[in-house]
């Protein structure tokens, strides 16, 4: 009896992502070209796009560009399969100079990237709590940027407004302002100053609608974030806002960061040499998550104007000759290292 053995090919795939469709590429072991092709970006197009990977031989690797924005449907569809997905940021700049920007070339150019090892980081994820709490600090985000902007433009107005409106409400703090221009009941009077009333009145109740709706997203922001990171919140200077923004940029499988340096770029908080002459000097990592980077902003200034071992810190490097931004670059690098022990969940 004749026992015939049949070897399948082990396949790298790469998909450059969009909104509408996906452009995918198979490469063989040795890194030929096995074709391309696009599939819509819907669940029977992500199932298309494995099945067409799957007729090559074994799918091993995928390489997917944007697994946090348009792939992040296909990232998830693909690891549920069994198959290994890595995080591709960009297609690569040689390919693109020698034969320009398209579709099937920088999904060409990620399952290379995969297949090479030069794009081995794995994607955030978005299926846990960590998730949860980014869809809600987007909505948080946008209504305190809106209020903050609401009370500019009702402040402006009592500048440029009728006297009395401008006696009446020039030196309120925030919140009383937003209260008392709330309440307004404008008389028909004057054109200018019952038009200005009414301005007011609207912008203070937009305000006051802000307020509650910033108020309904805290009550499920901050229990998703104690029982996500309670470690986290223990941390002096570290408050629901803050934890958030950290956590957010962790993802839910923090796992994914390979060591506390990787964290630290991550945060731009990774200094950079930017020596010129004989002087070395050192300037913060421009890349990485902005967020984070002024989550930890905050708990340093926090710590600085609060914490006495913080200020005596800050005392001693001053006497050394360090700048203020000098050492707060110090203490983000510090708080980073503090914040990375703490970004895993609680054992059980």
């Amino acid at each position: 009896m004749t026992v015939t053995i049949v070897e399948t090919r082990a396949i790298t795939g790469g998909v450059d992502t969009h909104a509408d469709a996906h452009v995918a590429a198979a490469l063989d072991p040795i890194g030929g070209l096995l074709g391309v092709r696009e599939f819509p970006a819907t669940p029977a197009g992500y199932a298309g796009l494995l099945a067409w990977l799957g007729g090559f031989g074994t799918v091993c690797l995928v390489g997917i560009e944007g697994t946090g924005s348009y792939g992040a449907g296909l990232a998830r569809h693909i690891a549920a399969a069994d198959v290994r997905v890595v995080e591709v940021d960009r297609g690569d700049r040689q390919d693109r100079r020698r034969a320009g920007k398209s579709d099937p070339l920088d999904a060409v150019s990620a399952a290379r990237a995969a297949q090479s090892g030069r794009a081995a980081g794995a994607p955030k994820g978005r299926d846990g709590a960590v998730e949860a709490i980014r869809a809600l600090m987007v909505a948080k985000r946008s209504a305190r940027s809106e209020r903050t902007q609401t009370i500019n433009q009702a402040r402006a107005l009592i500048v440029t407004g009728p006297d009395d409106l401008r006696a009446r409400f020039t030196r309120h703090t925030p919140a009383d302002l937003v209260a008392e221009l709330a309440s307004l009941r404008p008389r028909p009077g004057a054109t200018v100053g019952y038009a200005t009333a009414i301005a007011l009145r609207e912008l203070g109740r937009r305000a006051r609608f802000l307020d509650g709706q910033l108020k309904r997203l805290d009550e499920f922001i901050v229990p998703l974030v104690a029982a996500r990171a309670p470690g986290l919140l223990a941390l002096y200077g570290v408050g629901p806002d803050t934890a958030a923004m950290l956590l957010v940029a962790a993802g839910d499988h923090p796992e994914r960061l390979r060591s506390e340096a990787a964290w630290a770029h991550l945060c731009a908080t990774a200094p950079l040499s930017a020596s010129s002459g004989k002087v070395t000097r050192y300037r913060l990592n421009p890349g990485g998550d902005r967020q984070a980077n002024h989550a930890l902003y905050r708990i340093v200034i926090t710590r600085l104007s609060s914490r006495p071992p913080t200020r005596a810190y800050a005392d001693r490097r001053t006497k050394e000759g360090l700048s203020k931004k000098e050492i707060i670059r110090c203490l983000k690098r510090y708080v980073a290292r503090e914040v990375y022990l703490h970004l895993r969940p609680p054992a059980g």
